[in-house]
C-alpha cells in the first residue's frame, strides 16, 4: 500500500479519536481505514494504536510516530499547494526594495505598465540607500547595482552601469581639468555620504591600479541626484553611475573629468530570497525587469 495513505489514515485516526470518524474525514470505509493502519504497524513491526471498545488511542511509540508523520503530511500538503500556486496567475502584495536614484529615475516610469499587465498584484515598492535584509524585513525581491554582498541570495542580471567623474563645464573653466587621479588633490569633489566607504572614491587608474582619493568638498549627501544638481551647478566633481548622468551628459551640462581613465562597469541585479521555487509574483516582475532593461549596456542610459 502507498505509505503516505497509511501515514494519513493513521494520523486521521489519532486527530479523530477513533475509527469511525476517521473514515467520514477521509471519505472511506470503516474497514479501509482498519486495513490501511494494520498495514502500517505490520511494516513497521510495531503496535500503534491501543484499541478498546470505546476510545482509541496512541501507544508510547504511535505518539511518537504520529508527530513526524503529521510533518511529513503537512509539507506533503504544503507541496501540492505550492506546485498550485505556482501555476496559478501572479497576484498579491510585492514587496520591492530598491536604491533612491534607480527607484525614481528608472523603476517609477516602468511601474504603470507593469501594474497594468498583472492587476492582481499591488506594489509596495521601498526607497533607500542602505543594505536592507531581505528576509527579516519582510522584501520579496530588491534590486541591487554594483558587487553582490550576500551569496546566499539568488541574482539575475538585468543590464550594466558605468561609474564616471564628471563636472559641468562651467566649473572646469573655474578651476581647470584633471588629466591625472593625482590631480584631484586641487578640486572640489562632490562625496556621497555612505557608512561603508565615507567620503573616498576608489578609482581604476590606466595602469589597473586600484587608487582610493579622499578629498574633501562643498558637499556630501547621501543622494545621487542631489550629487548631479549640485555637478550641474559648477559646485565640483561628482563620481555618478551612468543611469543618473547619462541625460545631463548628452544636454552638455557635464562632461567626463578624465576621459582617459578605464570605464568601471557595474552590474545592475535582480536579488530574490533562496529556494527550489519562486513565487509567480516574484517571477513576473523579474521578467518584466528584464525586458525593460535588455541590452542597457554601460553607455546605453
Amino acid at each position: 500500500m502507498d505509505r503516505l495513505t497509511e501515514m494519513e489514515a493513521f494520523a486521521t485516526v489519532v486527530d479523530q479519536g477513533g475509527f469511525t470518524d476517521a473514515a467520514k474525514k477521509l471519505g472511506l470505509s470503516k474497514s479501509a481505514i482498519s486495513k490501511h493502519v494494520a498495514s502500517l504497524e505490520a511494516r513497521l513491526g510495531a503496535r500503534l494504536l491501543n484499541r478498546t471498545t470505546r476510545r482509541v488511542s496512541p501507544t508510547e511509540i504511535g505518539l511518537a510516530y504520529y508527530d513526524r508523520a503529521r510533518r511529513v503530511l503537512n509539507d506533503a500538503g504544503e507541496a501540492d499547494a505550492l506546485v498550485t500556486s505556482m501555476q496559478s496567475a501572479p497576484s498579491g502584495l510585492l514587496r520591492i526594495s530598491v536604491a533612491t536614484d534607480f527607484g525614481v529615475n528608472h523603476l517609477s516610469p516602468i511601474l504603470g505598465d507593469f501594474l497594468h499587465e498583472f492587476p492582481d498584484i499591488s506594489i509596495n515598492m521601498v526607497l533607500n540607500n542602505r543594505y536592507v535584509e531581505l528576509i527579516s524585513e519582510g522584501f520579496d525581491m530588491a534590486v541591487r547595482i554594483g558587487e553582490l554582498q550576500d551569496s546566499s541570495l539568488r541574482a539575475r542580471k538585468l543590464a550594466e552601469t558605468a561609474k564616471r567623474m564628471v563636472g559641468a563645464p562651467s566649473y572646469f573653466q573655474r578651476h581647470g581639468r584633471p588629466t591625472r587621479i593625482d590631480d584631484l588633490n586641487d578640486h572640489k569633489l562632490l562625496h556621497y555620504a555612505s557608512p561603508s566607504s565615507g567620503s573616498a572614491w576608489r578609482i581604476t587608474a590606466p595602469s589597473g591600479e586600484k587608487r582610493q582619493v579622499r578629498t574633501a568638498g562643498c558637499l556630501s549627501v547621501n543622494d545621487g541626484q542631489s550629487l548631479l544638481n549640485a555637478c550641474v551647478a559648477g559646485l565640483g566633481i561628482a563620481y555618478l553611475p551612468s543611469f543618473l548622468y547619462a541625460p545631463a551628459m548628452a544636454q552638455g551640462q557635464v562632461v567626463d573629468a578624465i576621459p582617459e581613465l578605464p570605464l568601471e562597469t557595474q552590474g545592475i541585479y535582480a536579488v530574490y530570497p533562496p529556494g527550489r521555487f519562486t513565487q509567480p509574483k516574484v517571477r513576473a516582475f523579474i521578467d518584466f525587469l528584464a525586458h525593460a532593461f535588455a541590452g542597457k549596456g554601460p553607455k546605453d542610459w
